[in-house]
């Protein structure tokens, strides 16, 4: 976990490959489909979403445990004064303090699917918690088209979050030669 930690942390100072600046249009369409409300960014990186959700309206808060991710974010929010609708904190999404729900929409792009087994637990067990009765997880992961791959979601765990969840949408499609899913699941 250190050296994964310390892996974020470090790509931060530099430009990680996946923090684009630019809001994904998978999420832009869900916005487009509901009223604003309050919203919680799992992994939130510089704040690019928590930016373009500030600017529709929503009251967000993001959580990202890399500490360079979250002074940018704060730093970016802050110049474009959005700052009184949203903000960036460091914390651990497996675990958080001080995040109290409900929230009407839980996002999450590339968070969930790098966590430990354990880590993937004890998170949806906070999600249902986060989760407003009618809110949603719009959730981006890679998919494991091998067994054997380390990251990303295993056919059997889309069937468990199926499960515990009402699978709303799915649109599949690939990310740099990875499979990859967008989900919007529903609270039961």
């Amino acid at each position: 976990m250190l050296s994964r930690w310390l892996s974020f942390n470090w790509w931060y100072y530099r430009n990680p490959p996946w923090d684009t600046g630019v809001s994904p249009p998978e999420l832009l369409d869900f916005l487009d489909q509901r009223p604003p409300g309050r919203a919680l960014d799992l992994g939130c990186g510089s704040g690019t979403n928590l930016a373009t959700l500030a600017q529709r309206g929503w009251q967000a808060i993001g959580v990202d445990f890399a500490l360079p991710a979250v002074w940018r974010a704060n730093r970016q929010l802050r110049a474009a004064g959005l700052q009184a609708r949203v903000s960036a904190r460091v914390g651990d999404v497996t675990r958080l303090r001080g995040v109290r729900g409900p929230f009407d929409l839980v996002l999450d792009i590339g968070c969930f699917h790098g966590l430990p087994q354990q880590g993937k637990l004890a998170y949806l067990a906070n999600l249902e918690g986060w989760l407003a009765q009618s809110g949603a997880w719009l959730l981006y992961a890679h998919l494991r088209s091998e067994p054997s791959d380390a990251r990303g979601l295993a056919p059997e765990e889309v069937a468990e979050l199926s499960r515990r969840f009402d699978l709303a949408l799915r649109q599949d499609g690939t990310d740099q030669d990875r499979p990859s899913a967008w989900f919007t699941f529903r609270r039961r």
